[in-house]
């Protein structure tokens, strides 16, 4: 049976790029990364190539997507969050692409958003908007995030501690969450296909054996799919809700 895990390899495609002694080399994950991008490129360029007054269903599709962005950073931030649009936006559109291309079969598709380095880079510049937002207009005063008004003082130094070591945490919970049920998924998919091979081959029955995880498989696809989009929108949301943090603190 192939190993589940063997997906989730980093193989080099061309010569190895070292510089200073760092790999730089053009691997699968860029590859699938790049797909990516030029997807949301090809769909933002053909939606708005050619704006109308009565959108047709390409241009419909991304003022939907882009709305339901500033709606819920309007929500989630209020009517200032409305700037941070296109970065949220940006996000939300490349993992959902990454997290889709994954599932395409026979085509040796990879699932960038399956390995943690990538999704810690991007909760990384998440992370690194909410310090920069907060100091910028908020200056030292920022560090108020970690100072619940209305705390009791005996218990602000622990209160503190935990609001701080929390605020840490956060681009390691946001990258780990995106991995996780992008990884596990696909682990799934991969188990659940062998089966519908292993058990499918009996001599006595051939293929009847087969019938039950083939059908587990196909559900397990269509759950998967709902999972990449929920994931994009769980990490846009998250995004969100930590940038709020940094421009209305409490």
């Amino acid at each position: 049976m192939a190993n589940p895990m063997e997906q989730f390899a980093i193989e080099r495609i061309g010569p190895p790029i070292v510089v200073a002694g760092n790999d730089f080399s053009f691997t699968n994950s860029s590859l699938w990364m790049l797909i990516a991008m030029l997807a949301v490129a090809a769909f933002l360029y053909i939606g708005t190539a050619r704006p109308q007054l009565v959108p047709g269903r390409a241009q419909a599709a991304v003022e939907y997507v882009y709305e339901f962005i500033r709606d819920m950073l309007r929500e989630n931030v209020g009517k200032e969050g409305l700037k941070y649009a296109p970065l949220i936006f940006a996000l939300f559109v490349f993992v959902l692409s990454c997290n889709l291309l994954g599932l395409i079969p026979f085509v040796g598709a990879f699932t960038p958003t399956s390995h943690i380095a990538v999704t810690f880079g991007l909760a990384i510049i998440v992370f690194a908007l909410v310090l920069i937002v907060g100091f910028a207009k908020h200056g030292l005063h920022f560090f108020k995030l970690f100072l619940p008004e209305g705390t009791p003082i005996f218990v602000l130094p622990l209160v503190a501690a935990i609001e701080f070591l929390s605020f840490l945490s956060r681009p390691f919970t946001l990258a780990i969450r995106l991995f996780a049920n992008m990884t596990a998924g696909h682990v799934l998919l991969k188990v659940f296909g062998g089966f519908v091979v292993a058990l499918g081959s009996f001599e006595a029955l051939p293929y009847v054996f087969g019938i039950i995880p083939l059908g587990v498989n196909v559900a397990l696809t269509a759950l998967e799919l709902l999972i990449a989009v929920v994931q994009a929108y769980v990490f846009a949301l998250l995004a969100s809700i930590y940038l709020n943090d940094a421009v209305n603190l409490h």
